[in-house]
This record gives C-alpha cells, structure tokens and sequence, in this order.
C-alpha cells in the first residue's frame, strides 16, 4: 500500500474546480503534501524549488502558453524532475496528434478526464510498484553514474530473472553513455533476435549511423518501420541515414510520414523545412516551417534558424514575382520576432536585416540597399564568429544583393575558422573558385593532422610546434586552435608552465567566439575549466 502521507504531489491545471476535486481526491486518500499550479511556467519554477514525487499535468493549459508536452521537455532537460518521481499526464482530449506528440517524451501514464479517486489510486499504486522495484537504478541515473547502472542491472536480474526485461533498455543507455559501442551493438543485435522490441530498433539504428554504418542501418530501419509503422521516432532515425547517404529527396518523404503521425513536434518540423527547402521544394519548406514557428513559441526548441528558415522559404517561394500580402506579413512577423528577441546577437541582426533586404530587392531595391549597407556595417563590426551554415547564408545573400566582395569575404572568413571540415569546404566551393579562398588551408590542415598523429604518439613537443604552424597560417580557425591549446594544457597534478598556460589561454579565448551551437563547443568549456581554474 502506497504511503501516501509521505509523498509531495503537484496538480497543474489551468481549471481551479479540477484542481480542486483531484486535490480532495489526494487528501481522502491520505496525502498531506499537495500543491497545484494553473500554467506550465509556475509549475516549473514550483519544481526548481521543490522535489515534487508526482506530478499530474494537464496537456492542454489554453491558447499561448505552455501544454504538458512543453512542460515535460523542459522537466526532462533541466532535470527537474527525478527518475524516481512520477509524471502523468492528465488530458480531456485523446487526439493522434497530442498522444504521439506527448509519447515522445515518454510520460509515465496517460490519465483521461473524468476520473474517479479509485481509478486514480490504481493507476498510483502499479506505478510506484514499478519505481520501487527499479529504484536502485533510477537513484544511480539520478547522480549520473552509468558504472552503478549497470550493476544496478545485474544485482536485479540476479535476484530475480523475471526483472531482466525491465533492465535491457536502461543497460542499453548506460554501455552508450561509457561509449562501449562494441559491447553495445553485439547487446542490441542480441535483444532483436529473441524478439523486436521498438526501442532497440532505434537504439541500434542511431549506434550504426554513429559509426557509418549507412547500408547496414537502412536495412535495420526498413525492417523496424515494417513492425512499427506508427513510431515517429524510428522515421526520424531512417531520415538521418537517407541524408548521410545523399538521398534528401527520400528523407524528405520519409520525415513527411513521421510528421503525418506527429505534427507536434517542433524540431522534426524544423529539419523537415531545411531538407524541402534543400531539395528546393519550397511549398513544403514554408509549411514546415511555418508549424515549427508557431508551435515553437512555447517550447524550449524555439529557435531563430526556424525563423530565418521560414523567411528564407517564402521569399524562395515567392520568386521573383515577389512577396504576396499573406508571405510579406508572414515574413515581417517572423523576422521582427528574431530582430526583437535577439537584439544583442550581432549575427542574428546582420541575416534579419540581409533577408529583409532581399525580400525588397524588387519592390523596394532602395530600402534594399540601406538594409544592406546596415549589415554590412554590424558585420564589420562583429566580434563573434557566424557558424559555418550562417556564413555560407550571410555569403550567397551579400552576392545576391550586388555585394560581390564582400560575400567573398565572409566566404574567405569561413574557410579560415572552418576549414579542416570538407563538408563545408564543399559548400564554399560551390559558392566560389577562387584559389586563394579554397586552396589556402591545405598546407594548415597536413600540418594540423601531423599534430594530432605526434600528440597521441605523446611527443607534446613536437605536436605543439606543429599546432603552432598550422594555426599562424590559419588563425582563425577553432580546431587548430582548441588542439593547441589541449596540447599546452598541463597534465593533471602537474605544475603548470606559465608561459604555454597563457598561450593555451589565448587560444581558447579566440576559440570563445565560436556560437555555442558549434558541436566542438562543449570541449572548449572543459578546457576552459582547467585552463582558467575556479
């Protein structure tokens, strides 16, 4: 029997007579503890402030604000909410769209409106008989140890082989985060030959597209949506494998099918947008996008790309007839939103004012040419470094609107701070030929590569040097400069060389310009940590 005098419980419904009754529901049941909420913002902030053991959410909290789905992202991310604790979601409504959406961030249960105290304190009871039965593993999630999943696994399956299914999934998610991918997939194949289970579907999937496996992760997706046609997830999965392997115009169909079972979700909207706006279907990119935006005005995956995305699909669209009513108030809305909400990011300024100018370019090339001028004046002035998809943006728009050198600039820039990544080096070259832009970094790159090879072969010296060379002729560029600066770090418990820890420090404070979207951006924090101390 659940004691629950001493659980702390939290209702979250913008209705104050539903509050009450599941309030007085709780306290015939004997729970002591309740809070309620009426939106999803104050019950975040209730959850940073107090350990909540179960939270019933409510899906839908009305029009522009946060639903349950927003609020469980958020919970999820930040890490508000324990493994241990308890979180179900209450809805009235049960249309595809909300569960599937909702599913994909995984709630412990589903309750639907009307309920009664005896059906509630069931669904309590099986629920919180599953948490005390895994609690040993969810405690060892909560303190971020996989180590201690996993013999938190093999404790439970050792008690009782009945419990071994229960384990498989978090096992699975602790060889991942050890990054024992070896052990990983041979576990995985291992489950899917006793029996196809939809979550090792697309775990395997996800660890084969990681090592480049294409051909073999393709294979295993077709089968996985062959038994699980209504999971959106394993269409997300056999997506990112069709872009990896070239075939965009396929991914697009296929995350069309995902979105079809899950419209809700903002970021598959979002990369759905991108891949139509790619393959330059643009009628599809503007829908995208425009369901990524507003469904994003609440959730923490609200992004500015997802705007300029959208303009960039209505002008695109539109052509060269220009913007009709609906696109050009469209296109103001969503580009005012980005200019209001980021006005101290110079890089978002200098593409709203670039995009706004090219929607104008044939209605208004006068006010197209002073939005010009003005981006081009903030550019110069810039600091931090535009990410290398916004560069080649920011480059393709400068040339559009007549500003030949200067797009070859940004795209002389961008080869220097990205250079080592022949993937945007491609995307540079079909922008320009110049040699001096492309050819530039070849010498660095060799030089750069050698470095690494001598760093792991532990001569620090000789990889020092060698770093050295290759970021004077590319001082712009972050991974030469964040190499040098590991390899100028000094080893743990050793004392420290003043004069290479403040080369290693100048390296990283030029590395801090890149936008912290950039994948490398998380290993230039640890290295700031231990070159900068507390």
């Amino acid at each position: 029997m659940l004691a629950y005098n001493q659980r702390k419980f939290l209702i979250v419904d913008d209705f104050s007579d539903f509050r009450s009754s599941v309030r007085s529901m709780l306290r015939e049941l004997g729970v002591k503890d309740v809070d309620t909420a009426d939106s999803g913002e104050l019950a975040l902030k209730m959850c940073a402030q107090k350990r909540y053991d179960f939270v019933l959410h409510d899906f839908n909290l009305g029009d522009g604000r946060k639903n349950g789905q927003h609020v469980l992202e958020d919970l999820m991310v930040d890490k508000l909410l324990s493994h241990e604790s308890v979180f179900i979601m209450v809805t009235a409504e049960n249309s595809q769209a909300m569960v599937m959406s909702a599913l994909e961030w995984e709630p412990d249960a589903y309750l639907t409106k009307p309920f009664n105290r005896a059906g509630l304190a069931q669904r309590l009871e099986k629920l919180v008989q599953r948490k005390t039965l895994l609690k040993p593993i969810l405690q060892a999630l909560d303190r971020g140890l996989p180590n201690e999943v996993l013999a938190a696994c093999t404790s439970l399956t050792e008690q009782d082989q009945r419990y071994a299914p229960l384990c498989l999934r978090y096992k699975a998610d602790a060889l991942r985060d050890l990054n024992q991918y070896d052990a990983l997939e041979a576990f995985l194949k291992t489950i899917l030959a006793d029996r196809p289970t939809p979550w090792a579907y697309g775990a395997l999937g996800s660890l084969l597209c990681k090592r480049k496996k294409y051909a073999d992760a393709k294979e295993l997706y077709e089968r996985a949506l062959k038994a699980f046609p209504m999971l959106p997830a394993l269409y997300d999965g056999m997506a990112d494998v069709l872009v990896a392997l070239g075939d965009t115009q396929r991914a697009q169909g296929v995350l069309e099918d995902a979105v079809r079972l899950s419209p809700l979700a903002v970021r598959r909207q979002r990369l759905l947008g991108k891949l139509a706006l790619d393959n330059k279907d643009f009628d599809s990119a503007s829908k995208a996008y425009r369901h990524a935006v507003a469904q994003g005005q609440h959730s923490r995956f609200k992004d500015p790309e997802t705007n300029l995305g959208f303009a960039q699909a209505l002008i695109s669209k539109n052509g060269d007839q220009g913007l009709d009513a609906r696109s050009r108030l469209e296109l103001n809305q969503t580009l005012g939103e980005v200019a209001k909400e980021h006005g101290q990011d110079q890089g978002l300024q200098v593409r709203t004012r670039l995009m706004k100018a090219t929607s104008l370019k044939q209605s208004d090339p006068e006010m197209a040419a002073k939005l010009t001028q003005e981006a081009m004046g903030r550019l110069q002035g810039m600091d931090e470094f535009l990410s290398a998809d916004a560069a080649l943006a920011v480059a393709a728009q400068l040339q559009d609107l007549g500003q030949a050198e200067a797009g070859a600039g940004v795209l002389k820039s961008c080869a220097e701070i990205y250079g080592d990544d022949p993937v945007v080096m491609q995307s540079i070259a079909s922008q320009t030929d110049d040699p001096a832009i492309l050819g530039a970094n070849k010498v660095a790159m060799d030089l750069n590569v050698q470095g690494v090879r001598s760093y792991k072969g532990g001569k620090l010296e000789e990889a020092q040097v060698l770093f050295r060379q290759a970021l004077g002729l590319q001082p712009k560029n972050i991974s030469f400069a964040l190499n040098l600066a590991q390899s100028l770090l000094p080893a743990k418990g050793a004392a420290a060389d003043a004069a290479k820890l403040e080369e290693c420090r100048a390296c990283l404070k030029m590395v801090g310009k890149m936008p912290d979207s950039d994948p490398r951006y998380e290993r230039f924090q640890k290295m700031q940590i231990r070159a900068f101390g507390a």
